[in-house]
């Protein structure tokens, strides 16, 4: 694609993120969005938010996207695609919203979508789609001309995503000590979220036992643990695991949670653990506190070595996949033949989410999707 120049018929590219709080005072009403008509106490919020006060009050979230941003606008710029790259958040500064009657005043038309989450689930997919079509309305009711939004495919496991993690797990293995590297597991981490929203994830034939989200973490994982054996030369065992659990405890969610995983594996005799954040595109809080800071310690206090590799972040194959991600997609949409770029057995991901794909807690409207009310 790297000769494919042309973004028509799209005249702008939009980051959207979850968006973190920028200091102590950011904290509280931060989470009030996030968590915003589930009734959740301020002292209570409170105390979730003590993860953040530990560090100062910030997030890494937003200074990540903003060095992506960078890398994105360093790499179009560098390979001649004129194409200007916005920033929205669903939950703080800059607000979606805004950035999106930003766009349409600066007379951008056609916007393809960016979201900071390469798996197919209702949080990573479908609600970045709801905030979208509620950004929509609110420009509708304002009298502002609608633009028409695209989201980029899922890109999971797009080699510009892919390969950077090899090379993060290749290095910390090479970190541990030479006595404990052969034998050391790698625990491929990705966020939990509840049994019945994995279920339904992706499109309805893939919805099942983990649905898609499982699926294409177990790919990506297989991927990874392939790329390090021919790399080392060693086949590291691995397994799939989660963290960041959150939510009423008796509602089933995916397991198994990483420090239950680490007990475990100290308790089967494995003398160290890699464990590679596939599920996250930069190290945000999530990264920061539950494997840096929890996970950490519970592999301290079981005596059990281990190392944290590296998110993707804004790695320039990263910013490289996301350009050609964005041709490949101006090029389907203007009819052009295009390569789809896909390692893997899974293949690339639909560009439009069907009907019933990661379908909503409670109906409610979604762009950029076979069932989107904004044409």
């Amino acid at each position: 694609m790297s000769d494919v120049l042309d973004a028509s018929p799209y005249d702008a590219l939009l980051l959207l993120s979850f968006g973190g709080p920028e200091g102590p005072d950011d904290v509280v009403p931060f989470l009030e969005n996030v968590t915003r008509g589930r009734g959740i106490p301020k002292e209570r919020l409170k105390e979730v938010g003590q993860h953040y006060f530990q560090f100062g009050g910030v997030s890494p979230i937003n200074d990540q996207n903003r060095a992506l941003l960078d890398a994105l606008r360093k790499d179009f710029a560098e390979h001649g695609l004129d194409l200007p790259v916005y920033w929205g958040n669903r939950n703080w500064a800059p607000y979606l919203t805004d950035t999106l009657r930003e766009m349409v005043r600066d007379g951008r038309r056609r916007i393809i979508v960016l979201a900071t989450s390469a798996y197919a689930s209702y949080s990573g997919c479908r609600q970045y789609r709801e905030n979208l079509a509620d950004a929509l309305a609110t420009l509708e009711t304002e009298g502002l001309e609608l633009p028409k939004i695209d989201k980029l495919r899922h890109y999971f496991n797009h080699p510009g995503f892919v390969e950077p993690m090899v090379d993060g797990v290749v290095r910390s293995l090479a970190d541990l000590p030479d006595d404990v590297r052969d034998g050391a597991h790698i625990a491929f981490c990705t966020h939990s979220i509840p049994t019945a929203a994995a279920d339904t994830s992706g499109p309805v034939e893939a919805h099942g036992d983990g649905g898609a989200y499982v699926a294409q973490h177990l790919d990506v994982a297989r991927l990874i643990a392939d790329a390090v054996r021919e790399r080392t030369g060693v086949d590291h065992p691995w397994q799939l695991v989660y963290q960041s659990r959150s939510g009423a405890p008796h509602i089933p969610w995916l397991e198994p949670d990483i420090c239950d995983h680490l007990e475990e594996r100290k308790a089967a005799g494995v003398p160290a653990v890699v464990m590679a954040p596939i599920g996250f595109v930069s190290d945000h809080m999530e990264v920061l506190y539950d494997l840096d800071t929890e996970a950490t310690a519970k592999a301290e206090e079981l005596g059990l070595p281990v190392r944290r590799s590296a998110t993707v972040g804004d790695d320039p194959r990263f910013a490289a996949a996301v350009r050609e991600l964005v041709l490949e997609r101006a090029a389907t949409e203007s009819g052009r033949d295009v390569t789809r770029c896909a390692l893997g057995a899974l293949g690339p991901s639909h560009d439009l989410c069907p009907v019933g794909c990661c379908p909503a807690r409670a109906p409610r409207p979604a762009a950029a999707g076979a069932d989107s009310p904004y044409a």
